[in-house]
C-alpha cells in the first residue's frame, strides 16, 4: 500500500487533534508517514503510533523555532523525497496552509485547502470542499503532482489504530531561504482555560445583538457550561467586545464544529463563510427575517439576554 505523509502539528511532543484526525483520513488512502519537526518531535512517536503511524520522520534544528515556515518546507520536502508518497496532509491552520502552498510549488503538485473529508478514488485521493456558505459540497481531485491537501479540524473522528510507528531520523539541509526572515520575539497567549477556536468540538459565538464587550459575559457562561471555545463576529470584534483572535469568519478564522451556537449575530455571508461547515448550528436572535435562519439545523426567534441564560441554567442543572 502506497504511503501517505501527515505533517504533524504538535507543542513540545504534545500532538494537537487535527493531527490525529489527519491519520485516520490518512488511512483511508495509503499507510501513514507522519513528520514531526522541532522541539520534542521524538515525543510524538507514541501518540502518533497509537493512531496508525506505521512510520515517524523525526528531525530538530534551532532554525524551526528561530525562523518563520521555510525551515519546515524544507524538512517536508526531505521527506516527500524520501518517501515518494501517494499524498501529502498537512492541517488546515494559517501556518499549515502556507508549508502545504509553498511544498506544492516547489514539487509541482496541485494543491487543495480546506478539505472537510476525503476518499480513495481510482485515480488518486478524492476531496470532499464545502463551498458558497455551504450551498454546496464539490468533491475534487489533484490532476497534477502528488496531491497536497490541507483538511479543517474537526472534519474526522479521532480513531486508534496502532501501529508500528518505527522512528527514523530526516535527513534535512535547509535552503539559503530557510533564515530569510528571522522570529525576533514572542508573546505567550493568555491562557482562557478553553479550547482552541479552531478545534472546538463546540463554539458559542456572539455577534452585533450581545451590544457591548460588558455582555459577552452571557455568551462566555454559555460556553463554560458547555465546555466550548468562545467566538465573535467581525461587528463585534471591530466594536472593541472581543478580541480579534476569537473573530469567526473569512477574515478571521475558520471553525468546523459538532455544535456551532450563533447569538445575535444576523448571518452576513462573511460570517457564514467561517463557520458553514459546522456539523450542527444553533442561532438564536431576535429578528425572525435574520439571514441566519436560512443555513441552521435550530433556530429561536427571541432576546439572546432571556434565551441564553435560561439555556445555560438548563445545562448546568442536567450536569450537576
Amino acid at each position: 500500500m502506497a504511503e501517505v505523509l501527515v505533517y504533524v502539528d504538535h507543542v513540545d511532543g504534545a500532538v494537537r487533534k487535527p493531527t490525529l484526525e489527519l491519520l485516520t483520513l490518512a488511512r483511508r488512502i495509503g499507510e501513514p508517514v507522519a513528520v514531526a519537526l522541532g522541539p520534542g518531535a521524538a515525543d510524538t512517536a507514541a501518540a502518533l503510533a497509537e493512531h496508525g503511524a506505521v512510520k515517524v520522520l523525526t528531525h530538530d534544528a534551532a532554525e524551526y523555532a528561530d525562523y518563520l515556515v521555510v525551515p519546515k518546507v524544507d524538512a517536508l520536502q526531505a521527506a516527500y523525497e524520501a518517501v515518494s508518497p501517494a499524498a501529502v496532509l498537512v492541517p488546515s491552520s494559517a501556518e499549515g496552509k502556507e508549508i502545504a502552498a509553498r511544498l506544492a510549488v516547489r514539487i509541482g503538485s496541485g494543491i487543495i485547502t480546506d478539505a472537510v473529508d476525503l476518499e480513495a478514488g481510482d485515480e488518486g485521493p478524492v476531496a470532499t470542499q464545502s463551498a458558497f456558505a455551504a450551498s454546496f459540497t464539490t468533491k475534487s481531485r489533484i490532476s497534477k503532482g502528488t496531491p497536497v491537501v490541507t483538511v479543517k479540524p474537526n472534519s474526522a473522528a479521532v480513531e486508534a489504530a496502532p501501529a508500528a510507528g518505527a522512528v527514523e531520523a530526516l535527513a534535512v539541509s535547509f535552503s539559503d531561504k530557510a533564515t530569510g526572515t528571522k522570529v525576533t520575539g514572542r508573546t505567550p497567549r493568555e491562557s482562557t482555560g478553553r479550547p482552541e477556536l479552531t478545534e472546538a468540538a463546540i463554539v458559542v459565538s456572539g455577534g452585533r445583538g450581545v451590544n457591548g464587550a460588558e455582555n459577552f459575559s452571557v455568551i462566555e457562561a454559555l460556553a463554560d457550561s458547555l465546555g466550548a471555545a468562545v467566538g465573535a463576529s467581525r461587528a463585534a470584534v471591530d466594536a472593541g467586545w472581543y478580541p480579534h483572535t476569537n473573530q469567526v469568519g473569512q477574515t478571521g478564522k475558520s471553525v468546523s464544529p459538532q455544535l456551532y451556537i450563533a447569538s445575535g449575530i444576523s448571518g452576513a455571508i462573511q460570517h457564514r463563510a467561517g463557520m458553514q461547515t459546522s456539523k450542527t448550528i444553533v442561532a438564536v436572535n431576535k429578528d425572525a427575517e435574520a439571514p441566519i435562519f436560512d443555513l441552521v439545523d435550530y433556530g429561536v426567534v427571541g432576546d439572546l439576554f432571556e434565551v441564553v441564560p435560561q439555556l445555560t441554567e438548563e445545562i448546568n442543572t442536567r450536569k450537576g
